[in-house]
């Protein structure tokens, strides 16, 4: 008998490590094999759209797998996982949580974010000078205008959530503090344990709802490897990472809970619009 279709699993760079786990467990207990493939998910999203065939996305956020979705070329969209977004700094910035907002307006301490609109990471980011300019005004001001993106080509031994954030923080020094997912601090702290890693106040707290969604030109393995990182199993793997289960955040069930998914996506589609009007930095580092 001729073996199942390949399954091509599209996924956010921050699932890199939990989701390979993923691939692998499916792939023995059922003999279908999984090619991955890593990237921001804007980018990823941008990719399908443009005519690259997958059968699974799984983004760091909601609404670019709603994107797909709207766009006839993917079905419903499930919550799966949720991170929340820390901070992780040298040891040199001695940061706590009670200190961490002075410390992020510090014009002598360099704060990194992902690059946003293309990175729903950089997006959260946004999304915490949001909260800092609610608490202070013209914190967003100041956060933006010192706030340096950290994007680019990593090395191949780089090229991992943890590795990214060694990479940027202290191989070549472009910030000293790092507004990332709890997960990728977990990994990074793994292999540089100096680093701190501090959780934001409640007051800034955000937390990144992840969505995945099947492809509707899948193979039927698509189905099957979505409904396994869903199962007991997959959300075991996901755990052991660091991720929540979607059980905290309201999941997606029929059309109800679609509009639920996209009322969400649309509440931080908001809130990126009004950072942009107030002219929110991309460029490049």
């Amino acid at each position: 008998m001729a073996a199942p279709p390949e399954v091509t699993l599209y996924a956010a760079g921050s699932l890199r490590g939990a989701l390979s786990e993923v691939a692998s467990a499916f792939t023995q207990e059922f003999g279908i094999s999984v090619r991955t493939e890593f990237a921001s998910s804007g980018s990823l999203k941008d990719r399908l759209l443009a005519g690259e065939k997958a059968d699974v996305f799984a983004s760091a956020d909601l609404g670019n797998a709603l994107v797909l979705n709207q766009n006839n070329l993917s079905g419903q969209v499930e919550t799966f996982a949720s991170n929340l977004i820390y901070a992780i700094a040298i040891p040199e910035v001695s940061l706590i949580t009670e200190n961490l907002l002075d410390k992020f307006l510090n014009p002598n301490i360099k704060l990194g974010i992902s690059r946003p609109v293309s990175d729903p990471l950089g997006d959260y980011g946004v999304e915490v000078f949001c909260k800092a300019e609610a608490i202070r005004p013209g914190s967003f001001t100041q956060l933006n205008d010192k706030a340096v993106i950290l994007s680019g080509t990593l090395p191949p031994n780089r090229n991992s959530p943890g590795g990214s954030i060694v990479y940027y923080l202290q191989d070549i020094n472009k910030a000293d503090i790092y507004l990332v997912y709890y997960t990728s601090a977990l990994s990074a702290q793994k292999i540089s344990p100096s680093l701190q890693i501090v959780e934001l106040p409640d007051s800034l707290k955000v937390q990144a709802d992840y969505g995945l969604t099947v492809l509707k030109s899948a193979n039927p393995g698509g189905s099957q490897l979505a409904n396994y990182i869903l199962s007991p199993t997959g959300q075991q793997i996901l755990a052991k990472y660091g991720f929540s289960s979607p059980k905290s955040v309201p999941e997606p069930q029929g059309v109800g809970g679609v509009l639920l998914a996209v009322s969400v996506a649309f509440a931080l589609q908001r809130k990126l619009v009004a950072a942009k009007q107030q002219k929110v930095k991309v460029g490049d580092i």
